[in-house]
């Protein structure tokens, strides 16, 4: 009998006893820092005369042991992975035409156009001929070999417009998708496939599979969105959208073949919203036809207009890239990207207006540096605007005026308890978290943001996003989403925590569990609603029940009493 492939398989511990000997000896004396733990391998290496043990091998080893927690973070490889409390999996879709004629895209050969074959998620899809079985099944791998808990995937589906691609692919990929989540035991050659007959098997099989789905993103133009396509969407398990604004600027939109305007994202917006979904918005400063004082007035808009108010932010830069219209542009001299100095100074005035509610996801894209002909080549632009103020100073010159506390941005991000814990006192984060609720308008309806933070509000916990609906009537989903309060987030910050396993400091410390219970009653009791209404990722819905949820229409909802 043919034995199936195993996409994501581990590579054998060399000297397994030996390991598990160096292992118990961490787990009695366990090392301070990580400059510690490397000496003691190479001192374990060279005494007991075997290779240089990786950590890699000990987290293999470690498996089914109860290791100190401090030692498991020192394990960890990059642990700012799943420091927000989700191990996100970027795949991408195979290449298929684009429907838009964006002169700053590249068009690579055998590429989703805007993508190259160098960055890191694109390099990886490429490696298994772009298939999500594979693509999915290998990041999982290499983020337990990492020492991640791998329980939460939030996976985020990349490569164009996928509202252009055909359906029957639409659904056979993410079905792929879950069916890689759903394998159990896969770090071995003798698990057992959890197979399904189609995508709706492979969801049910999900909500209480070892690694569970809790969150899928599409990305997606605002012109290709209407009730139809959303309703898709819920079905596919979609909980957050991301559009290519770009900008707000029309004239610009036109000069650079875009293909939409301002009203396509108002229309796009309103429906999305009253749907539930959460909305991360691309934007591009530095695009021909505008200038940094017309990029942050537009910049400014994003938060100030009620059409818009976007939940999440990449910032893309335009940078000049190979196979793009904008390179011929630039060779004939009819347009320059902006510079180090210029980009950094309009994101320093961009994120102090950034409102506490938006987390910025990006600032750069992840192209590699040798990759961009002109423009913007940092590669680690958020860390020099947060915590490198002398690389800062060097870039901006005399118009570095930090106040005493540095540059403050009030983003989710940078809050975030995971992130921002790193230079706290640790004597604030010990804090019983504070209640925090901020209202505001949004296309057409009302959005409360409620959050646990800290009393200073530095640092942030866990945070709810509640709607009460502009109104509108759809032909689907009317029995969950008409006269209902929608629940269009639940998340709790810090370190992911397997599910099952004990508390953090954000995690499983029944924040989550407060916050549905303020929503609730602000739905019966402040605007006299009888129904509550989550747009649940599949790997979630098991949570939800525990409140007295059910699943109706893709939706976890809750008719609520008096």
């Amino acid at each position: 009998m043919k034995q199936r492939k195993v996409f994501g398989v581990r590579q054998q511990v060399m000297h397994p006893e030996k390991v598990e000997q160096f292992l118990n000896e961490l787990c009695q004396n366990p090392p301070k820092n990580i400059a510690e733990l490397e000496k003691r391998k190479r001192s374990f290496s060279a005494r007991e005369k075997v290779p240089p043990i990786l950590n890699r091998d000990l987290i293999m080893v470690s498996a089914g042991k109860d290791i100190p927690r401090a030692l498991g973070k020192l394990l960890q490889k990059r642990a700012v992975r799943t420091i927000s409390g989700v191990s996100p999996i970027g795949i991408l879709t195979k290449p298929y035409p684009c429907p838009g004629r964006c002169v700053y895209c590249p068009t690579e050969a055998r590429m989703p156009k805007s993508y190259l074959s160098s960055q890191p998620a694109a390099a990886r899809a490429v490696r298994n001929n772009f298939h999500p079985f594979r693509q999915v099944s290998g990041r999982i791998a290499a983020l337990e070999d990492s020492g991640h808990p791998v329980s939460k995937l939030e996976v985020i589906v990349m490569g164009g417009t996928w509202s252009f691609l055909p359906h029957n692919y639409q659904s056979w990929y993410l079905k792929k998708v879950f069916d890689a989540a759903n394998e159990s035991n896969s770090q071995t050659t003798n698990y057992k496939p959890r197979t399904s007959k189609n995508l709706a098997e492979a969801q049910k099989i999900n909500e209480t599979a070892e690694h569970r789905v809790i969150g899928l993103t599409l990305e997606t133009r605002p012109d290709f969105i209407n009730e139809r396509e959303l309703v898709r969407m819920r079905k596919y398990g979609c909980t957050r959208i991301e559009i290519g604004v770009q900008t707000l600027d029309d004239d610009v939109q036109k000069l650079t073949k875009r293909g939409h305007d301002r009203r396509h994202i108002t229309r796009a917006m309103r429906l999305m919203r009253d749907f539930g979904f959460k909305i991360c918005w691309h934007l591009m400063p530095g695009l021909p036809g505008s200038t940094p004082q017309k990029d942050i007035a537009w910049m400014k808009k994003v938060f100030e207009d009620e059409d818009c108010k976007p939940d999440f932010i990449k910032i893309y830069p335009c940078q000049v890239l190979p196979n793009s219209e904008l390179q011929d542009w630039w060779k004939e001299g009819k347009f320059g990207p902006l510079r180090d100095a210029e980009l950094v100074k309009l994101l320093l005035r961009f994120k102090t207006f950034v409102p506490p509610w938006t987390r910025i996801m990006r600032l750069m894209r992840d192209i590699p540096v040798s990759e961009v002909l002109d423009g913007v080549k940092f590669s680690n632009l958020r860390q020099i605007l947060k915590s490198q103020p002398e690389k800062l100073r060097q870039i901006v010159g005399n118009d570095f005026k930090p106040s005493p506390g540095g540059w403050i941005c009030q983003c989710i991000r940078c809050r975030e308890v995971g992130f921002s814990s790193g230079g706290a006192n640790s004597n604030s984060l010990l804090q019983e978290p504070v209640l925090v609720r901020r209202d505001y308008k949004a296309s057409e309806g009302t959005e409360v943001f409620l959050s646990f933070e800290t009393e200073d509000r530095a640092h942030l916990f866990a945070l709810l996003r509640l709607r009460k609906p502009s109104g509108q009537k759809f032909s689907h989903f009317g029995s969950v989403l008409h006269d209902a309060g929608l629940i269009r987030e639940v998340h709790s910050y810090g370190t992911e925590i397997a599910v099952g396993d004990s508390a953090g400091v954000g995690q499983h410390r029944g924040l989550g569990r407060r916050l549905i219970e303020e929503a609730e009653r602000i739905v019966r009791d402040e605007w006299g609603l009888k129904r509550i209404t989550i747009i649940a990722g599949i790997g979630t819905r098991e949570y939800y029940r525990k409140f007295g949820y059910e699943l109706r229409s893709t939706y976890m909802t809750k008719n609520l009493g008096k």
